[in-house]
């Protein structure tokens, strides 16, 4: 492979990429996210003679070294057999599946029940909207309890509150549970089934709860979700043990800000077809730094080892196993905060959160669109309407996961081996086509239904919510890839935003649909959108740059939150 000119890797982008957008060349050193981990952009960290030590996936043809390195200690997840780390991603998915299904809960039967209480509309749309900003305030809350004392205590605490309630931590968790149980190379997949398990089980449960409120009452569909959750609940205490676990620093490999990876010593360690990389060691090493920059001598010393003996089944059976972090609750709880001020997590709050939005806000109406004239369907029907999206999330998923990897390679080779987090951005293309399209057409079809038939508004619906979560897709993939450093504060920014943003949608949604109609409204909704998608291409043009004076002025340690 051709060696890339000493500014190239310096260029906000693939400028050998033929695209209709200009860049300029900046000289940013190396910066967290800018990378040439491998050789052949084709595989995943390849292991050569020169990462001599490191641990490696020894399971297939090529070995692939383990980002972020495990520790010797037998009571590190990333140590755990793969079946076993499986086995409890499995089932924390079907918890959640049950968690989200209560968001949608109300949209086949929304009009049912406001003929039942004999209330407004509006009053029982409400009802959607205080779930959704119940998420958030636990996003808030939750976050800043698993840095410090782990995940364990909370899905004990959540699963209970879903048997009584509604709200429960599992979306703010569960995919940052992918992040302490598996190496890089194999969280492609995983993240993809938990996405899959938050979005699908949402799209899905209108389509049972109509038919459950048609065949034995609206109760029933709250009894359900109580009985399955109470079913979960030991399913949870017994075989779901802590996640989290606390590494020494330099073995966070997927937090460095540098090209390479180096350890300070090689002791022996097993895992599941781990083993170290054989060869000579280098005679120089380079530190690698925590994710707030500073190091210290406790960081630097793994506090556990081969000799730390494996915790008893009882052991794991406790809610707590001792603090994760010696961080403070209350800044931990303030950091997402000043990150609304960052580009690059407003943007991902706006490519995420307003289609999620647009999404809750049609699920509001089409109950209303549906349910009344000049259709007039039972609730059964109405939640059948839900096939489209649930179609549309499972497509989504599919579609972004084959563009991501693919777009990711090819412009990788494209910029001689050098591969840059705003490389993910082009995802949002198809968002633009998929998602804005859905809007369009689900505005046109849906305000005259009975000239376009209705089997049209439920196509465009499917498409938009595809166009959701291609958006969801991208976003995620670029914080995680750019700002890994900040990454659990910017997933809280979006759960924040995008929660906040539908509550205030269902206070508004039906009078505006009655005071301008379904046609106007969704013609602005669509042009709001369009709009949001084309802040995009300012991103992907400085999002390196970004990157540096974000790097070098650090917004939590400006507001004293580090």
């Amino acid at each position: 492979m051709d060696t890339p000119h000493p500014l190239m890797s310096d260029l906000n982008m693939g400028f050998d990429i033929k695209v209709a957008m200009g860049t300029v060349a900046v000289n940013m050193g190396d910066l967290a996210g800018t990378t040439r981990y491998f050789d052949d952009p084709e595989r995943p960290q390849a292991a050569t003679p020169e990462h001599a030590g490191l641990k490696c996936d020894t399971s297939g043809p090529v070995p692939i070294i383990l980002v972020p390195q495990p520790s010797d200690d037998p009571n590190d997840p990333l140590n755990w057999p793969l079946w076993k780390r499986d086995v409890i991603l499995l089932l924390l998915c079907i918890v959640s599946i049950f968690a989200t299904s209560l968001g949608p809960i109300l949209a086949a039967n929304t009009l049912t029940l406001s003929l039942f209480f004999e209330l407004p509309f509006t009053k029982i749309a409400i009802l959607t909207g205080y779930f959704l900003m119940g998420v958030g305030v636990a996003g808030i809350l939750c976050v800043p309890s698993a840095r410090i004392w782990g995940k364990r205590h909370l899905f004990l605490l959540g699963t209970i509150i879903l048997i009584f309630s509604s709200t429960a931590p599992f979306e703010a968790l569960v995919n940052a549970s992918v992040g302490d149980l598996y190496c890089v190379h194999e969280r492609g997949k995983r993240m993809a089934l938990t996405n899959l398990a938050l979005f699908g089980g949402s799209f899905f449960t209108p389509i049972l709860v109509g038919k459950i409120t048609h065949t034995i009452g609206w109760p029933w569909s709250f009894y359900l979700v109580a009985i399955f959750c109470g079913v979960c609940l030991p399913v949870v205490i017994f075989f779901i043990p802590e996640t989290a676990f606390r590494r020494s620093a330099y073995l966070n490999t997927d937090l460095a800000s540098t090209d390479d990876i180096h350890l300070y010593d090689v002791a022996p360690g097993t895992g599941d077809g781990y083993v170290k990389n054989e060869g000579p060691l280098r005679s120089k090493t380079k530190e690698l730094s925590n994710p707030r920059g500073s190091k210290s001598p406790q960081d630097l010393i793994p506090p556990n080892g081969a000799n730390t003996p494996r915790s008893t089944y009882t052991q794991t059976l406790l809610p707590f196993s001792g603090r994760k972090s010696d961080e403070i609750f209350w800044k931990l709880l303030l950091r997402p905060f000043p990150l609304f001020g960052h580009p690059a997590i407003l943007w991902a709050c706006l490519i995420q959160g307003t289609l999620i939005g647009w999404t809750v806000f049609i699920g509001i109406i089409l109950a209303a669109i549906f349910l009344g004239p000049p259709l007039f369907w039972d609730e059964v029907k109405t939640g059948y309407a839900y096939t489209g999206a649930f179609i549309g999330a499972i497509l989504g998923f599919v579609f972004a996961g084959l563009l991501a990897d693919w777009s990711a390679k090819f412009m990788t080779r494209k910029n001689r081996g050098i591969y840059e987090p705003e490389f993910r951005i082009v995802l949002v293309i198809p968002q633009l086509v998929f998602g804005c399209a859905g809007l369009y057409g689900f505005g046109v079809t849906a305000s005259k239904p009975v000239d376009y038939s209705y089997i049209l508004p439920i196509f465009f619906f499917g498409l938009e919510v595809m166009g959701m979560v291609i958006g969801a897709v991208a976003s995620s993939l670029y914080i995680v890839d750019a700002h890994r450093e900040i990454a659990i504060e910017a997933f809280t920014c979006l759960i924040i935003f995008k929660n906040f943003f539908s509550f205030g949608l269902t206070w508004s949604a039906y009078d505006w649909l009655v005071q301008n109609g379904v046609f106007s409204t969704f013609m602005i909704i669509s042009s709001i959108q369009v709009g949001v998608c084309l802040l995009s291409i300012p991103m992907y043009i400085f999002g390196k740059r970004n990157r540096s004076f974000f790097h070098r002025h650090d917004i939590l340690k400006l507001t004293g939150l580090t």
